[in-house]
Parts: C-alpha cells; structure tokens; sequence
C-alpha cells in the first residue's frame, strides 16, 4: 500500500519526457474558416522542448526545453520570432516548467520540481534577475493567473485538484476535483477555464468565474485529449493528435477540423497549442 500511494504521489514531471519539437505557425480566422500556414521549427533540439508561452508585448516565446549538459533536467529558454535567435532564461540545477508571464508583464512566472519532490510556484523577473518563491505549500503542477495576486493552480493530490488561490495570503480553496493540466483566461474576459475529466475519456471544458465561483460546461472534450488553446473568446483549438479541430462555444457546432497548408507530416503526437495576444500565430508542440 505505501509503494501504491508513493507512486501516486510521485512528481508530475519525475518520469522520463519523450522529446518534442515547437513549430511555429501563421493561424488565420475568416468567418468560420481558420487556416495554419508557413510551420517552422523553432527549437529543432534533440529531446524536451515544451510548453510554448507568447509574451503579449514582444515577438519572444517562452518554453521548458531540457538540458544537454544536465541529464533530466529542464530549464527555460526563449526565442525571438524576428531574428530567429533562441537563448537560456534561467539556467539552473533544479527543473523548470509551464513559463507563463505575470499580468502585470513583469515577471515569468514556471514550476520548479526540486531533488526532494516538491513542487512550487515561484517566478523571476522578466528583465532578469534571483527568483522569488510565491506558493511552496502545495504541489503544483500547472498555474495561470487569474490577477497579478490570484492564480489558478492545478494541485497534485489524491485526485488532481483545481485551486483558487491567494499569493498574499498563501492560501486557497479548492475549485474541482480529478481535472486536467490546461489552465487558461478566456481572451477579452475575466473568465477562466479547465478540463473537468470523469471515470470515462468523455471530458468537458468549463469555466470558471473568479468573482462569482459560478462554473459553467462550455464545451466537451475529443475524446481523451486534455490540451486546449482559445483563438478568442468564442473558439476552442484542441488536437486528437494528427490533426488540429476548432470548436465554437456559441454555436455548439461538433469540432471541424482547421485547414493546414503545405507539407503536414511534421504534425503527429500533438499536444499542447498555445495563441499570441493578436490572435495569428499559434505554437504547437509535436512528437520529435
């Protein structure tokens, strides 16, 4: 029983990672119709690169990517789309995930899974910088934020948990139980949204109102696939793996596959999409 419960403890991120590669497309919306053009590797890098974040005011995406010189360990990079360079932001002994920038644009904000199995909250400052520890008394998995003192935490526990919590204070309460890692703000709202899972693969998105905690079904879920992105406050972007779907959350219309131009076999093991702030580009992480 105690072997049981360790390994359903264990780290998030404690298991090997299967290498991944970021492309970086054009993504454009004309009525119902959206069209990915123009892929690019943009880490091209044998092994873990991962969790794509746009900064809203610049042309730089942040990703997890692991370490060449450092076996099992991940540290956070950046790449400017302009000049197509690609540097380390924080170089570490310890493993960095989920780079997301603060609302105030300030601070980058990541998971760090440390030797002991703790997993915190913490973020650095975007200019650079020593990290500042924001959450250490729970395991986190994933975050987003809900205001520059409110963030979204997916906690690992028995069953996975969905928190709101309070940086100021440390603490919060929990929101659901048994979701999935893909924590977002729904574009030009104050909502927030995450994949309520049950004993089946027949997932709903939901949402989340901060204010009002009212929590409402938005959306179901391709069968068995938790990663999703909004396009704007409307569309839902989700992948079954080989191909990218669309899903409008007025029209309630089945999810249509999205129109991919050129050359589309780097497309497989898809997982994780996430959208720049303009709304035309999108990353989209793949199998390596």
């Amino acid at each position: 029983m105690r072997l049981l419960i360790a390994l359903t403890l264990f780290p998030l991120f404690s298991l090997a990672q299967p290498g991944s590669e970021i492309y970086l497309m054009d993504i454009k919306k004309r009525g119902d119709q959206i069209t990915l053009s123009n892929p690019l590797n943009i880490t091209n890098h044998k092994g873990y690169d991962n969790q794509p974040q746009f900064r809203p005011d610049k042309g730089i995406i942040y990703y997890s990517s692991s370490n060449d010189n450092d076996s099992g360990r991940t540290n956070i990079r950046w790449y400017e789309i302009r000049s197509k360079k690609s540097d380390v932001f924080v170089d570490t002994h310890e493993r960095e995930y989920s780079p997301t920038i603060t609302p105030d644009g300030r601070f980058i904000s990541c998971v760090v899974q440390r030797d002991n199995g703790a997993q915190d909250l913490i973020k650095y400052p975007i200019i650079g910088g020593d990290m500042i520890m924001m959450v250490n008394n729970v395991k986190v998995g994933y975050h987003s934020w809900i205001s520059n003192s409110e963030v979204l935490l997916f906690v690992l526990a028995d069953s996975n948990t969905l928190w709101h919590y309070n940086i100021a204070t440390k603490s919060g309460k929990v929101i659901a139980r048994n979701i999935g890692r893909s924590l977002h703000k729904i574009p030009g709202t104050e909502i927030m949204s995450y994949v309520q899972k049950n004993s089946t693969q027949d997932w709903t998105i939901r949402s989340y109102d901060p204010k009002t905690g009212v929590i409402a079904d938005l959306a179901p879920t391709m069968t068995g696939r938790e990663d999703i992105c909004w396009l704007d406050k409307e569309t839902i972007l989700m992948s079954d793996s080989t191909k990218i779907y669309s899903f409008d959350i007025v029209k309630k219309n089945p999810w249509r596959p999205v129109t991919v131009s050129g050359n589309t076999d780097f497309l497989k093991g898809i997982t994780r999409l996430a959208i720049n702030k303009e709304g035309d580009r999108i990353a989209v992480v793949v199998a390596e």
